[in-house]
């Protein structure tokens, strides 16, 4: 058998899906390891290495030139179960790194480690893989729990309680529903909520279709959704860190979305600072706020004569 072929073996043995025994999946798992072509199998050593790391590896040892558009494919299709399975830590030198960075690394868990170095050597493999198999729940309730340290607490207007996965965007859509909400729509209800990780922490699709929002599959909400039923307003927020400000183009998709809103209608950029303000001010949308987390009792106002006047 081949290299790959003895890694796609490993595989099986382990119990990965059908889907992870392919020579995509052998071959993340060889670069893990370390493995060239004439490494013996117990020289296999546990790197901390990117995704782009894995693919130089896997064309410099194996000739495996996959294209740099598969770097997805390979992380959900591959290290995402490796990460399910246990085979792999991520982030292990930092797990408050936000889920959708470009510096999420992985490494091979101790127990996936003591297979590989079994495998071919002479060492036990049958003991190895049982042991990995009766370690499995404590190692992966531990290696959660250590994530679930970083997750961002939130507790909603109404008490209820949510956490947001870690990461820079997260906080700042924290920000809005602490630091906003209470200043600038005080008792308003939170109607959306989104995550980098899992999607949608709050969605409240019956109330959004009850204002005349008709949504469909193709419709980006903004990061945050309030609805000040006193004054019948809807704050559409937008957090920077995500996909940018409500510049022209997207206050233009947000009308369309919300265009049958009976709710007036108010669009927001929400900022980390003054310093990122700065970047994006000439992209700001008028007739939109800005509010700065690291200021927060006061916005910015995009409104022309709107607010014109000499304060008292």
């Amino acid at each position: 058998m081949s290299r790959i072929e003895d890694a796609e073996s490993i595989l099986v043995s382990l119990g990965l899906p059908k889907a992870q025994q392919n020579e995509r999946s052998a071959l993340t798992l060889l670069a893990l390891a370390g493995l060239r072509r004439k490494t013996v199998w117990s020289a296999a050593k546990a790197s901390l290495l990117r995704t782009v790391d894995i693919m130089d590896f896997m064309r410099e040892a194996y000739k495996k030139d996959y294209a740099p558009n598969s770097r997805e494919t390979i992380r959900r299709q591959t290290l995402h179960q490796f990460e399910q399975a246990r085979l792999v830590d991520r982030n292990p030198d930092d797990p408050s790194r936000a889920t959708n960075s470009g510096k999420n690394a992985y490494r091979l868990t101790e127990p996936a480690l003591a297979v590989v170095h079994a495998f071919g050597s002479g060492l036990p493999f049958e003991a190895a893989v049982a042991s990995f198999k009766r370690q499995f729940g404590s190692l992966e309730t531990a290696y959660r729990g250590t994530r679930e340290l970083h997750r961002v607490a939130l507790v909603l207007a109404d008490g209820t309680q949510v956490s947001l996965s870690a990461g820079d965007h997260n906080e700042l859509q924290a920000a809005i529903v602490r630091e906003f909400g209470p200043r600038f729509a005080p008792g308003a209800r939170v109607l959306y909520l989104g995550d980098t990780a899992d999607k949608h922490i709050v969605m409240e699709a019956a109330a959004l279709v009850g204002l005349g929002v008709t949504l469909t599959e193709h419709d980006k909400l903004p990061d945050v959704v309030l609805l000040d039923e006193k004054r019948g307003w809807l704050f559409l927020i937008e957090a920077v860190t995500s996909h940018g400000p409500v510049s022209p183009k997207r206050h233009h998709e947000l009308e369309v979305t919300f265009g049958k809103c009976s709710a007036a209608r108010v669009y927001v950029t929400a900022f980390p600072d003054a310093a990122l303000f700065r970047r994006y001010a000439a992209d700001i949308a008028w007739e939109t706020e800005v509010w700065l987390a690291d200021n927060p009792d006061h916005m910015i106002h995009f409104n022309g004569d709107k607010f014109l006047g000499p304060y008292k």
